[in-house]
Protein backbone atom coordinates (compact mmCIF):
# COMPACT_ATOMS: atom_id res chain seq x y z
CA UNK A 1 0.00 0.00 0.00
CA UNK A 2 1.47 3.89 -1.25
CA UNK A 3 2.07 6.07 1.82
CA UNK A 4 -0.27 8.43 2.37
CA UNK A 5 -0.53 12.26 2.61
CA UNK A 6 -1.16 14.42 5.43
CA UNK A 7 -4.21 15.97 4.37
CA UNK A 8 -5.90 12.29 3.97
CA UNK A 9 -4.31 11.47 7.41
CA UNK A 10 -6.30 14.56 8.20
CA UNK A 11 -9.59 13.82 6.45
CA UNK A 12 -9.74 10.42 8.11
CA UNK A 13 -8.70 11.04 11.43
CA UNK A 14 -11.79 13.95 11.68
CA UNK A 15 -14.28 11.90 10.18
CA UNK A 16 -13.52 9.13 12.78
CA UNK A 17 -13.63 11.85 15.75
CA UNK A 18 -17.13 13.44 13.93
CA UNK A 19 -18.46 10.00 14.28
CA UNK A 20 -17.52 9.15 17.43
CA UNK A 21 -18.12 12.36 19.16
CA UNK A 22 -21.30 12.63 17.39
CA UNK A 23 -22.67 9.01 18.31
CA UNK A 24 -20.93 8.74 22.02
CA UNK A 25 -21.43 12.72 23.23
CA UNK A 26 -24.68 13.42 21.26
CA UNK A 27 -26.98 10.22 20.71
CA UNK A 28 -25.18 8.61 24.15
CA UNK A 29 -24.49 5.35 22.48
CA UNK A 30 -22.22 2.60 24.04
CA UNK A 31 -18.41 3.59 22.26
CA UNK A 32 -17.91 -0.13 20.99
CA UNK A 33 -20.59 0.00 18.31
CA UNK A 34 -19.31 3.76 17.10
CA UNK A 35 -15.47 2.12 17.25
CA UNK A 36 -15.92 -0.89 15.31
CA UNK A 37 -18.22 1.14 12.61
CA UNK A 38 -14.99 3.31 12.07
CA UNK A 39 -12.96 -0.27 11.73
CA UNK A 40 -15.37 -0.75 9.15
CA UNK A 41 -14.68 2.24 7.51
CA UNK A 42 -10.97 2.41 7.87
CA UNK A 43 -10.59 -1.05 6.66
CA UNK A 44 -12.57 -0.43 3.65
CA UNK A 45 -10.96 2.66 2.41
CA UNK A 46 -7.23 0.24 3.38
CA UNK A 47 -8.42 -1.81 1.39
CA UNK A 48 -9.45 0.66 -1.45
CA UNK A 49 -5.76 1.45 -1.48
CA UNK A 50 -4.72 -1.70 -1.95
CA UNK A 51 -3.93 -3.57 1.60
CA UNK A 52 -3.97 -7.26 1.66
CA UNK A 53 -5.98 -9.02 4.19
CA UNK A 54 -3.06 -9.76 6.10
CA UNK A 55 -2.02 -6.72 6.44
CA UNK A 56 -4.99 -5.68 8.36
CA UNK A 57 -4.99 -8.45 10.45
CA UNK A 58 -1.49 -7.53 11.46
CA UNK A 59 -2.54 -3.99 12.03
CA UNK A 60 -5.19 -5.93 14.41
CA UNK A 61 -2.82 -8.21 16.45
CA UNK A 62 -0.03 -5.91 16.98
CA UNK A 63 -2.55 -3.26 18.14
CA UNK A 64 -4.24 -5.93 20.67
CA UNK A 65 -1.39 -7.73 21.26
CA UNK A 66 -0.02 -4.20 23.76
CA UNK A 67 -2.81 -4.47 26.32
CA UNK A 68 -3.11 -8.84 27.05
CA UNK A 69 -1.85 -8.00 30.88
CA UNK A 70 -4.07 -5.31 31.15
CA UNK A 71 -7.27 -7.16 29.49
CA UNK A 72 -6.53 -10.02 32.67
CA UNK A 73 -5.82 -7.28 35.22
CA UNK A 74 -9.49 -5.99 34.81
CA UNK A 75 -10.92 -9.20 34.67
CA UNK A 76 -9.05 -9.66 38.13
CA UNK A 77 -10.20 -6.63 39.41
CA UNK A 78 -13.93 -7.50 38.68
CA UNK A 79 -13.86 -10.83 40.64
CA UNK A 80 -11.82 -8.37 43.23
CA UNK A 81 -14.95 -6.19 43.95
CA UNK A 82 -16.99 -8.97 44.23
CA UNK A 83 -15.57 -10.58 46.69
CA UNK A 84 -14.43 -7.03 48.49
CA UNK A 85 -18.21 -6.31 48.54
CA UNK A 86 -19.16 -10.03 49.93
CA UNK A 87 -16.94 -10.36 52.66
CA UNK A 88 -17.66 -6.77 53.95
CA UNK A 89 -14.41 -4.62 52.72
CA UNK A 90 -16.14 -1.93 50.90
CA UNK A 91 -19.05 -2.12 53.42
CA UNK A 92 -16.46 -1.52 56.54
CA UNK A 93 -14.36 1.66 55.08
CA UNK A 94 -17.73 2.62 54.46
CA UNK A 95 -18.59 2.85 58.23
CA UNK A 96 -15.16 3.67 59.18
CA UNK A 97 -15.55 7.03 56.79
CA UNK A 98 -18.15 7.82 58.36
CA UNK A 99 -16.91 7.65 61.93
CA UNK A 100 -14.01 10.06 60.36
CA UNK A 101 -14.29 12.01 57.77
CA UNK A 102 -16.44 15.12 57.86
CA UNK A 103 -18.90 16.21 55.37
CA UNK A 104 -17.02 19.60 55.37
CA UNK A 105 -14.03 17.94 54.44
CA UNK A 106 -14.83 14.59 52.75
CA UNK A 107 -14.04 16.26 48.71
CA UNK A 108 -10.66 17.01 49.47
CA UNK A 109 -9.71 14.45 52.30
CA UNK A 110 -11.16 11.59 49.59
CA UNK A 111 -8.59 13.09 46.73
CA UNK A 112 -6.11 13.37 49.44
CA UNK A 113 -6.29 9.58 50.35
CA UNK A 114 -7.00 8.18 46.96
CA UNK A 115 -3.40 9.93 45.94
CA UNK A 116 -1.93 8.03 48.77
CA UNK A 117 -3.29 5.09 48.03
CA UNK A 118 -2.65 5.24 44.38
CA UNK A 119 1.22 6.30 44.87
CA UNK A 120 0.86 3.24 47.34
CA UNK A 121 -0.31 0.21 44.85
CA UNK A 122 0.64 1.89 41.48
CA UNK A 123 -3.01 1.28 39.83
CA UNK A 124 -5.61 4.06 39.26
CA UNK A 125 -7.76 1.43 38.22
CA UNK A 126 -7.20 -0.69 41.64
CA UNK A 127 -7.60 2.43 43.33
CA UNK A 128 -10.54 3.62 41.83
CA UNK A 129 -12.47 0.26 42.14
CA UNK A 130 -11.72 -0.50 45.88
CA UNK A 131 -10.98 2.30 48.25
CA UNK A 132 -12.66 4.98 45.52
CA UNK A 133 -15.42 2.64 45.25
CA UNK A 134 -16.32 2.46 48.86
CA UNK A 135 -15.70 6.59 49.60
CA UNK A 136 -17.94 6.99 46.55
CA UNK A 137 -20.67 5.09 48.77
CA UNK A 138 -19.69 7.15 51.78
CA UNK A 139 -20.35 10.52 49.84
CA UNK A 140 -23.23 9.49 48.39
CA UNK A 141 -24.68 8.49 51.85
CA UNK A 142 -23.62 12.04 53.09
CA UNK A 143 -25.62 13.84 49.66
CA UNK A 144 -22.31 15.41 48.02
CA UNK A 145 -22.86 15.54 44.16
CA UNK A 146 -21.67 12.22 42.76
CA UNK A 147 -19.68 14.02 39.85
CA UNK A 148 -17.81 16.15 42.47
CA UNK A 149 -16.64 13.05 44.70
CA UNK A 150 -15.62 10.88 41.42
CA UNK A 151 -13.84 13.48 40.06
CA UNK A 152 -12.09 13.67 43.46
CA UNK A 153 -11.51 9.53 43.16
CA UNK A 154 -10.49 10.03 39.82
CA UNK A 155 -8.18 12.73 39.91
CA UNK A 156 -6.29 11.16 42.69
CA UNK A 157 -6.10 8.14 41.64
CA UNK A 158 -4.57 9.90 38.38
CA UNK A 159 -2.04 11.66 40.77
CA UNK A 160 -1.15 8.30 42.18
CA UNK A 161 -1.03 6.25 39.24
CA UNK A 162 1.38 8.98 37.65
CA UNK A 163 3.68 9.61 40.40
CA UNK A 164 4.24 5.95 41.19
CA UNK A 165 7.27 3.59 40.34
CA UNK A 166 5.03 0.71 39.87
CA UNK A 167 2.89 2.29 37.52
CA UNK A 168 2.79 0.73 34.17
CA UNK A 169 1.76 4.29 32.31
CA UNK A 170 4.86 5.97 33.97
CA UNK A 171 6.92 2.67 33.53
CA UNK A 172 6.20 2.94 29.54
CA UNK A 173 6.69 6.39 29.24
CA UNK A 174 9.83 6.61 30.91
CA UNK A 175 10.89 3.76 28.75
CA UNK A 176 9.38 5.25 25.40
CA UNK A 177 11.03 8.56 25.49
CA UNK A 178 14.82 6.56 26.87
CA UNK A 179 14.80 8.21 30.72
CA UNK A 180 15.83 6.91 33.95
CA UNK A 181 12.48 5.98 35.81
CA UNK A 182 13.00 7.80 39.03
CA UNK A 183 14.64 10.96 37.33
CA UNK A 184 11.67 10.86 35.11
CA UNK A 185 8.76 10.90 38.55
CA UNK A 186 11.02 13.41 40.37
CA UNK A 187 10.95 15.74 36.54
CA UNK A 188 7.38 15.13 36.72
CA UNK A 189 7.06 17.26 39.66
CA UNK A 190 7.24 20.75 37.72
CA UNK A 191 3.83 19.50 36.25
CA UNK A 192 2.06 17.54 38.78
CA UNK A 193 2.72 19.01 42.12
CA UNK A 194 1.15 22.47 40.98
CA UNK A 195 -1.81 20.80 39.65
CA UNK A 196 -2.35 18.59 42.54
CA UNK A 197 -2.19 22.04 44.51
CA UNK A 198 -4.62 23.73 42.31
CA UNK A 199 -6.69 20.73 42.70
CA UNK A 200 -6.88 20.18 46.44
CA UNK A 201 -7.72 24.58 46.31
CA UNK A 202 -10.87 23.45 43.93
CA UNK A 203 -11.73 20.85 45.94
CA UNK A 204 -11.32 22.25 49.30
CA UNK A 205 -13.66 25.69 47.83
CA UNK A 206 -16.38 23.67 46.02
CA UNK A 207 -16.34 21.05 48.60
CA UNK A 208 -18.07 22.89 51.24
CA UNK A 209 -21.61 22.75 49.58
CA UNK A 210 -21.06 19.14 51.36
CA UNK A 211 -21.31 20.95 55.08
CA UNK A 212 -25.04 20.27 55.35
CA UNK A 213 -25.41 16.81 55.69
CA UNK A 214 -28.28 14.34 56.28
CA UNK A 215 -27.13 12.80 59.79
CA UNK A 216 -30.07 10.71 59.75
CA UNK A 217 -29.46 8.95 56.32
CA UNK A 218 -25.90 8.46 57.39
CA UNK A 219 -27.12 6.64 60.48
CA UNK A 220 -29.73 4.74 58.24
CA UNK A 221 -27.05 3.26 55.94
CA UNK A 222 -24.57 2.52 58.68
CA UNK A 223 -27.17 0.27 60.14
CA UNK A 224 -28.10 -1.20 56.92
CA UNK A 225 -24.49 -1.98 56.19
CA UNK A 226 -24.17 -3.36 60.06
CA UNK A 227 -27.41 -5.50 59.65
CA UNK A 228 -26.11 -7.12 56.24
CA UNK A 229 -22.68 -7.14 56.31
CA UNK A 230 -19.71 -8.58 58.34
CA UNK A 231 -18.42 -5.50 59.78
CA UNK A 232 -15.30 -5.82 61.38
CA UNK A 233 -11.61 -4.62 61.97
CA UNK A 234 -10.25 -7.66 59.79
CA UNK A 235 -11.49 -6.29 56.88
CA UNK A 236 -9.07 -3.95 56.69
CA UNK A 237 -6.38 -7.32 56.42
CA UNK A 238 -6.95 -7.33 52.04
CA UNK A 239 -6.40 -3.34 51.88
CA UNK A 240 -2.84 -4.10 54.23
CA UNK A 241 -2.22 -6.86 51.87
CA UNK A 242 -2.55 -3.97 49.08
CA UNK A 243 0.47 -1.92 50.08
CA UNK A 244 2.80 -5.32 51.42
CA UNK A 245 2.38 -6.23 48.04
CA UNK A 246 3.06 -2.98 46.82
CA UNK A 247 6.58 -2.83 48.98
CA UNK A 248 7.79 -5.97 47.92
CA UNK A 249 7.53 -4.37 44.30
CA UNK A 250 4.71 -7.59 43.19
CA UNK A 251 3.38 -6.90 40.09
CA UNK A 252 -0.40 -6.42 39.71
CA UNK A 253 -1.87 -9.63 38.81
CA UNK A 254 -0.31 -11.71 41.78
CA UNK A 255 -1.16 -9.18 43.58
CA UNK A 256 -4.26 -9.16 42.83
CA UNK A 257 -4.74 -13.16 43.06
CA UNK A 258 -3.06 -12.91 46.42
CA UNK A 259 -5.85 -10.45 47.28
CA UNK A 260 -8.71 -12.89 45.85
CA UNK A 261 -7.58 -16.14 47.81
CA UNK A 262 -7.29 -14.03 51.21
CA UNK A 263 -10.98 -12.54 50.89
CA UNK A 264 -12.45 -16.11 49.77
CA UNK A 265 -10.63 -17.60 52.98
CA UNK A 266 -12.36 -14.57 55.06
CA UNK A 267 -16.03 -15.15 52.85
CA UNK A 268 -15.70 -18.81 54.63
CA UNK A 269 -14.84 -18.18 57.72
CA UNK A 270 -17.65 -15.83 58.14
CA UNK A 271 -20.25 -17.98 55.84
CA UNK A 272 -18.93 -21.67 56.58
CA UNK A 273 -21.96 -23.35 54.34
CA UNK A 274 -20.56 -20.73 51.32
CA UNK A 275 -21.17 -23.42 48.19
CA UNK A 276 -18.66 -23.45 45.69
CA UNK A 277 -21.50 -23.11 43.21
CA UNK A 278 -22.67 -19.24 44.83
CA UNK A 279 -19.30 -18.31 45.24
CA UNK A 280 -17.85 -19.11 41.24
CA UNK A 281 -21.51 -16.89 41.10
CA UNK A 282 -20.08 -14.17 42.71
CA UNK A 283 -16.87 -14.24 41.02
CA UNK A 284 -18.44 -14.18 37.60
CA UNK A 285 -21.26 -12.30 38.17
CA UNK A 286 -20.61 -10.40 40.44
CA UNK A 287 -22.36 -9.19 44.05
CA UNK A 288 -25.93 -8.21 44.55
CA UNK A 289 -26.90 -6.36 47.33
CA UNK A 290 -30.32 -7.24 48.82
CA UNK A 291 -31.16 -4.61 51.92
CA UNK A 292 -33.98 -2.49 52.37
CA UNK A 293 -32.16 0.53 51.35
CA UNK A 294 -32.62 0.80 47.62
CA UNK A 295 -29.68 3.22 47.47
CA UNK A 296 -27.57 0.98 49.13
CA UNK A 297 -28.35 -2.16 46.93
CA UNK A 298 -27.78 -0.16 43.80
CA UNK A 299 -24.35 1.12 45.31
CA UNK A 300 -23.00 -2.32 46.71
CA UNK A 301 -24.43 -4.39 43.39
CA UNK A 302 -20.99 -4.78 41.54
CA UNK A 303 -18.07 -6.71 40.33
CA UNK A 304 -18.08 -9.95 38.46
CA UNK A 305 -15.82 -11.05 35.20
CA UNK A 306 -19.54 -10.40 33.08
CA UNK A 307 -19.63 -7.17 33.90
CA UNK A 308 -15.88 -6.24 33.33
CA UNK A 309 -16.21 -7.64 29.83
CA UNK A 310 -17.71 -4.07 28.72
CA UNK A 311 -13.96 -2.35 29.44
CA UNK A 312 -12.16 -5.43 27.60
CA UNK A 313 -14.74 -5.60 24.56
CA UNK A 314 -13.63 -1.43 24.36
CA UNK A 315 -9.63 -2.32 24.71
CA UNK A 316 -9.98 -4.55 21.93
CA UNK A 317 -11.41 -2.52 19.22
CA UNK A 318 -9.91 0.16 20.32
CA UNK A 319 -6.40 -1.22 20.33
CA UNK A 320 -7.39 -2.68 16.93
CA UNK A 321 -8.25 0.55 15.41
CA UNK A 322 -5.14 2.15 16.73
CA UNK A 323 -3.26 -1.07 15.47
CA UNK A 324 -4.47 -0.72 11.41
CA UNK A 325 -3.79 3.15 11.95
CA UNK A 326 -0.46 2.44 13.16
CA UNK A 327 -0.19 -0.27 10.53
CA UNK A 328 -1.04 1.95 7.33
CA UNK A 329 0.78 5.27 8.68
CA UNK A 330 -2.29 7.19 9.38
CA UNK A 331 -1.52 8.90 12.59
CA UNK A 332 2.08 9.18 11.93
CA UNK A 333 1.63 10.78 8.93
CA UNK A 334 -0.56 13.34 10.48
CA UNK A 335 1.97 14.14 13.18
CA UNK A 336 5.32 14.16 10.76
CA UNK A 337 4.71 17.50 9.30
CA UNK A 338 3.72 19.34 11.98
CA UNK A 339 7.47 18.55 13.13
CA UNK A 340 9.26 20.97 10.68
CA UNK A 341 7.25 23.88 11.71
CA UNK A 342 8.15 23.50 15.36
CA UNK A 343 10.96 26.09 16.57
CA UNK A 344 10.44 26.36 20.03
CA UNK A 345 10.62 24.23 22.41
CA UNK A 346 7.42 25.23 23.87
CA UNK A 347 5.73 24.67 20.20
CA UNK A 348 6.98 21.21 20.38
CA UNK A 349 6.03 20.62 24.14
CA UNK A 350 2.71 22.03 23.36
CA UNK A 351 2.30 19.97 19.63
CA UNK A 352 3.40 17.00 22.08
CA UNK A 353 0.38 17.72 24.08
CA UNK A 354 -1.93 18.33 22.00
CA UNK A 355 -0.86 14.94 19.97
CA UNK A 356 -1.73 13.03 22.64
CA UNK A 357 -4.75 14.20 24.08
CA UNK A 358 -6.20 13.52 20.04
CA UNK A 359 -4.38 10.09 20.12
CA UNK A 360 -6.83 9.90 22.98
CA UNK A 361 -9.62 11.73 21.18
CA UNK A 362 -9.47 9.15 17.87
CA UNK A 363 -8.10 6.11 19.56
CA UNK A 364 -9.23 6.51 23.15
CA UNK A 365 -6.44 3.90 24.18
CA UNK A 366 -4.09 5.44 26.67
CA UNK A 367 -0.96 3.50 26.45
CA UNK A 368 -0.86 4.42 22.44
CA UNK A 369 -1.68 7.95 23.55
CA UNK A 370 2.07 7.72 25.04
CA UNK A 371 3.41 5.38 22.10
CA UNK A 372 2.62 7.18 19.03
CA UNK A 373 3.50 10.75 20.15
CA UNK A 374 6.70 9.38 21.87
CA UNK A 375 8.02 8.12 18.58
CA UNK A 376 7.11 10.58 16.76
CA UNK A 377 8.67 13.29 18.54
CA UNK A 378 11.64 11.91 20.10
CA UNK A 379 13.89 13.05 17.60
CA UNK A 380 12.51 16.13 17.42
CA UNK A 381 13.00 16.89 21.53
CA UNK A 382 16.89 15.68 20.80
CA UNK A 383 17.15 18.12 17.65
CA UNK A 384 16.14 21.04 20.46
CA UNK A 385 18.37 19.67 22.95
CA UNK A 386 15.88 19.20 25.01
CA UNK A 387 16.48 15.93 27.82
CA UNK A 388 14.99 12.59 27.48
CA UNK A 389 13.28 13.65 30.93
CA UNK A 390 10.76 16.91 28.91
CA UNK A 391 9.73 14.09 26.41
CA UNK A 392 9.03 11.15 29.22
CA UNK A 393 7.34 14.05 31.16
CA UNK A 394 4.80 15.62 28.42
CA UNK A 395 3.93 11.94 27.31
CA UNK A 396 2.28 11.56 30.47
CA UNK A 397 0.81 15.09 30.79
CA UNK A 398 -0.95 14.65 27.10
CA UNK A 399 -1.31 11.17 27.06
CA UNK A 400 -2.52 8.90 30.01
CA UNK A 401 -4.16 11.46 32.34
CA UNK A 402 -6.26 12.80 29.34
CA UNK A 403 -7.79 9.08 29.28
CA UNK A 404 -9.78 9.77 31.73
CA UNK A 405 -11.56 11.99 30.72
CA UNK A 406 -12.37 10.70 26.99
CA UNK A 407 -15.84 9.17 27.13
CA UNK A 408 -14.73 6.38 24.92
CA UNK A 409 -11.65 5.59 26.50
CA UNK A 410 -10.86 3.06 27.92
CA UNK A 411 -9.95 4.66 31.22
CA UNK A 412 -12.68 6.64 31.12
CA UNK A 413 -15.32 3.98 30.77
CA UNK A 414 -13.65 1.65 33.53
CA UNK A 415 -14.02 4.58 35.53
CA UNK A 416 -17.61 5.68 34.70
CA UNK A 417 -19.06 2.26 34.79
CA UNK A 418 -17.22 1.25 38.36
CA UNK A 419 -18.69 4.49 39.86
CA UNK A 420 -21.44 4.65 37.92
CA UNK A 421 -20.97 8.37 37.09
CA UNK A 422 -20.61 9.26 32.85
CA UNK A 423 -17.90 10.57 31.80
CA UNK A 424 -19.38 14.30 31.13
CA UNK A 425 -20.50 14.71 34.27
CA UNK A 426 -17.47 14.10 36.17
CA UNK A 427 -15.51 15.33 33.56
CA UNK A 428 -15.34 19.02 34.72
CA UNK A 429 -13.94 17.62 38.09
CA UNK A 430 -11.35 15.83 37.34
CA UNK A 431 -9.30 19.07 38.16
CA UNK A 432 -5.83 16.78 38.24
CA UNK A 433 -6.23 15.52 34.44
CA UNK A 434 -7.45 19.29 33.06
CA UNK A 435 -4.62 20.91 35.01
CA UNK A 436 -1.77 18.98 34.16
CA UNK A 437 -1.00 19.38 30.48
CA UNK A 438 -1.76 23.19 30.97
CA UNK A 439 1.30 23.24 33.52
CA UNK A 440 3.58 21.07 31.22
CA UNK A 441 2.79 23.27 27.98
CA UNK A 442 3.62 26.44 30.72
CA UNK A 443 6.94 25.31 31.83
CA UNK A 444 7.53 24.41 27.80
CA UNK A 445 6.68 27.96 27.41
CA UNK A 446 8.62 29.78 30.09
CA UNK A 447 11.84 27.16 30.99
CA UNK A 448 10.61 26.73 34.28
CA UNK A 449 11.57 23.13 35.72
CA UNK A 450 12.07 22.19 31.70
CA UNK A 451 14.94 19.84 31.45
CA UNK A 452 17.70 20.52 28.87
CA UNK A 453 20.46 18.01 27.52
CA UNK A 454 23.88 18.90 29.54
CA UNK A 455 26.86 20.78 27.40
CA UNK A 456 29.00 18.10 28.60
Amino acid sequence: MKSIKFGEAISILLIMLIILGTAVIKFGLSPQIPVLFVIALIMLWAKLRGATWDELHKGIQDGIGTAIIPIFIFILIGSLIAVWIKAGIIPSIMIVGFKIISAKWFVPSTFVVCSLVGISIGSGFTTISTIGLALFAVGHAMGINPALVAGAIISGAVFGDKMSPLSDSTNLASAIAGSDLFAHIKNMMWSTIPSFIVSFILFWIIGQSGSGMDSSKIMHTTQTLTNNFAISWWALLPIALLFVCAWRHIPAIPTLFINIIVTIVMIFIQSPHTSLKSLTNLLSEGFVAHTNDASVNALLSRGGITNMMGTVSLIIVTLSLGGILMQFHVIQSAMNPLIKHLKTPGSLILTTILSGIGVNLFVGEQYLSVILPGRAFKLAFKDMKLDPLALSRVLEDGGSVINYLIPWGVAGMFAGSTLGVPVLHFLPFAFFSLFSPVFSVISGFTGIGLKRMSKN
